[in-house]
């Protein structure tokens, strides 16, 4: 595999089981977002990330951002060199475990949300839905030109503290913006939080990610 990750198997057994792809955020690892997986709906297989990149003090980072001029600025060539990584390992990973085709979740928190959208606009077909926690859209990933149809199947749950001082409410309303200009099946969700995932947000991502497998 191009990247390493940890595990969870299905605790419904199934042969082909949704799968579920957790990307952490910058400076984090592997196991930070893996402490959802035991709550939530037993059918998944739930697979958990590390980015690439070396950040120091055992943290990883799908990309650098500089926060020295006030909002942060992306290191635009490694978001795409990570984004293209991921998007092999995901191949590897679907090619491995033989996850139902229709159901192939992304769920990111900061960075990790931001190569959520980035993954899911390049490759619309290798994925039905995204949960996009605390996270914004680099335009720089979108498509050029219109979207497709494998596009507007997407389905997209974004959150967002009302209180985040890292990447700031705004950030996830213009990617609230974009999305319902392009008409897309999503859901936009604030809460009076810093940079986090509070218990509410996880209630609701966790009903929606539920949501999704419901009738398997």
């Amino acid at each position: 595999m191009p990247l390493h990750y940890i595990s969870q198997k299905p605790r419904m057994a199934a042969k082909n089981p949704p799968l579920l792809v957790l990307l952490h955020g910058l400076g984090s690892n592997e196991r930070d977002l893996f402490s959802f997986a035991p709550m939530l709906d037993p059918r998944y297989l739930i697979i958990s990330v590390q980015a690439p990149l070396a950040y120091g003090f055992g943290g990883y980072a799908w990309f650098n951002i500089d926060f020295s001029k006030g909002m942060p600025q992306a290191h635009i060539e490694q978001a795409l060199q990570s984004r293209q990584q991921f998007a092999d390992f995901l191949d590897q990973i679907v090619q491995q475990y033989q996850p139902h085709a229709d159901h192939v979740y992304l769920a990111g928190f900061s960075q990790g949300a931001i190569m959520s959208y980035a993954t899911a606009f390049s490759h619309p077909e290798k994925i039905a839905g995204v949960v996009a926690m605390s996270g914004y859209i680099l335009k720089e990933t979108l498509p050029q030109g219109s979207l497709t149809p494998e596009h507007k199947k997407l389905k997209i749950f974004a959150t967002h503290g009302q209180q985040d001082p890292v990447l700031p409410i705004f950030l996830g309303r213009a990617a609230a913006d974009y999305l319902r200009t392009q008409s897309l099946d999503f859901d936009f969700k604030e809460y009076a939080m810093g940079h986090e995932v509070n218990q509410q947000c996880f209630a609701d991502v966790k009903q929606w990610l539920d949501q999704r497998v419901s009738d398997l």
